[in-house]
């Protein structure tokens, strides 16, 4: 062969080779292509399974800092084919294997209900046979089921949470309903247990009520289920009460007691208690003609006074422009006496105030919501209670708090108190907590009760006392004595005594 011959053969074996490589790269080429339209195709699949749409590719494609020609008007696949491959393929790896194990969380937003909380006393009882404590139980469910507030019930607003040998529900429309519920029950549960000669066959409950959020939650049965403070709380506010109590956290009693006159009647604080994890809440307790019962939960807090701290304070932070004591017995038979007492606050600190400490002390043994304790301010809008941290037979310290705080040199802001308490010994003890520019006392009784008055001041360190240089003034009107004294420039800890 030639050299000419040989250089002929072997271009065309070149040009062979050549061709061969082309056709090779394209079946490569459109194998990826290939690749990547059946990984698309699998992505918008398992995005139509899941409930995603182009929203969440863009996501992805932000969350990678890609920069990728998107337009507003390419859906999902026009996206994914725009891609690069190797991210479509992250695409893939993401959506079906990174989110086997990611379940859906709870709602955004939780919901807040009004809650009623009830158990039955001892249904476990070992000794109760359990053919009747299943018979309890439906006992229960009846008296519900009959009751108004639970036939009128709109089931859009209310959750139903069978506990075993109880109940939760909650209403999210108002706070009203579960006070409501809980007397209805009680009325009808009093009658019931009226019927049974035996003990062993009343039925006894124990109510807890408290407003508060939840998260709603799909159980296994696709029931709409809770979890949140609100259940918790109502459940720890249940846990306090004893037979036949109806217990209501501060949070719902506050809401609830100021809206109607017969509601406040029937609610009664207590006190602080302690509940799991060092939580203290002040608790109401609820009773009246026919529900509830009066005797309250026990309680193994140990009440420590803050008084003489709160005495330091208030001298350090109040003066008063004026205060206003204004008496009234009302049964000379056991000398129950209403307390009228105004204070005109100065704030002379630096920061606002927006709670105020109260403590009462008397000579008989009082339980404190039977003393009718009121607090109003300058407006004669009732204030919250938010703590009643010291309730003993012969001293009560709480605090309230103030609608609008009170602020530095504000001037024209008044808190007056209300309460009843027996006074046998027929006179009244007031020690100034800061200095008074003035002082006015005001005492009725009786115009058939024979007095012996005078106005005394107490050393309060030695004890010693000494008559007032300016004397009471008494008035005998047609049907009750009058007796005004009035005082200026009081100092931190003056002390004096009122006697009739």
């Amino acid at each position: 062969m030639s050299i000419r011959q040989q250089t002929e053969t072997n271009t065309h074996k070149v040009d062979q080779d050549k061709a061969r490589i082309k056709s090779t790269r394209i079946s490569a080429s459109k194998l990826k292509e290939m690749e990547n339209i059946v990984q698309i195709t699998e992505v918008m699949e398992l995005m139509e399974e899941s409930h995603k749409d182009k929203n969440w590719v863009l996501e992805q494609i932000r969350k990678n800092h890609l920069k990728i020609p998107v337009k507003p008007t390419m859906g999902a696949i026009g996206i994914l084919k725009v891609c690069p491959p190797h991210f479509v393929n992250h695409l893939l790896n993401i959506i079906k294997f990174s989110e086997i194990d990611v379940f859906e969380g709870p709602p955004p937003l939780t919901s807040t209900y009004h809650w009623f909380f009830t158990d039955i006393v001892a249904s476990s009882d070992p000794t109760i046979t359990t053919n009747e404590q299943a018979r309890k139980i439906i006992v229960l469910n009846k008296l519900i089921e009959r009751t108004e507030v639970f036939r009128q019930r709109d089931p859009e607003s209310t959750i139903i949470l069978p506990t075993g040998d109880g109940m939760a529900i909650g209403f999210s429309d108002s706070p009203e309903k579960p006070l409501i519920l809980a007397l209805e029950v009680h009325k009808d549960l009093y009658r019931y247990n009226m019927q049974k000669a035996k003990e062993k066959d009343r039925v006894y409950l124990r109510i807890g009520l408290d407003s508060g959020p939840v998260y709603i939650i799909k159980d296994l049965n696709g029931q709409e289920n809770v979890w949140g403070p609100g259940i918790i709380m109502a459940r720890r506010v249940m846990d306090l009460a004893r037979d036949m109590n109806i217990i209501a956290s501060s949070k719902i009693a506050n809401d609830i007691r100021t809206l109607r006159p017969e509601y406040k009647n029937i609610m009664h604080p207590i006190g602080d208690y302690q509940l799991k994890h060092g939580l203290k809440l002040l608790i109401y307790n609820i009773y009246g003609e026919g529900f509830g019962n009066k005797k309250s939960p026990s309680s193994d807090k140990v009440q420590k006074s803050k008084a003489t701290d709160e005495d330091l304070k208030t001298a350090n932070r109040f003066i008063y422009s004026e205060i206003g004591i204004i008496l009234k017995v009302t049964d000379i038979s056991n000398m129950m006496t209403h307390h009228h007492m105004n204070w005109n606050l100065l704030n002379i600190s630096d920061k606002p105030v927006d709670r105020l400490f109260y403590y009462l002390d008397g000579d008989v043994p009082r339980d404190f919501p039977d003393m009718n304790v009121v607090v109003k301010d300058e407006e004669d809008q009732e204030l919250e209670m938010i703590s009643l941290n010291v309730n003993k037979p012969y001293h009560k310290e709480f605090y309230i708090r103030l609608r609008k705080p009170l602020k530095p040199k504000q001037k024209g802001r008044w808190t007056k108190l209300e309460y009843d308490w027996e006074e046998p010994d027929r006179h009244y003890f007031y020690r100034c907590a800061s200095n008074c520019k003035k002082f006015t006392y005001s005492l009725t009784v009786p115009r058939n009760l024979q007095i012996n008055q005078k106005v005394v001041f107490v050393d309060v360190e030695s004890g010693e006392k000494r008559y007032a240089k300016i004397p009471a003034q008494v008035k005998y009107l047609e049907d009750k004595v009058q007796i005004d004294w009035q005082g200026t420039n009081l100092q931190a800890h003056d002390a004096y005594r009122f006697d009739w």
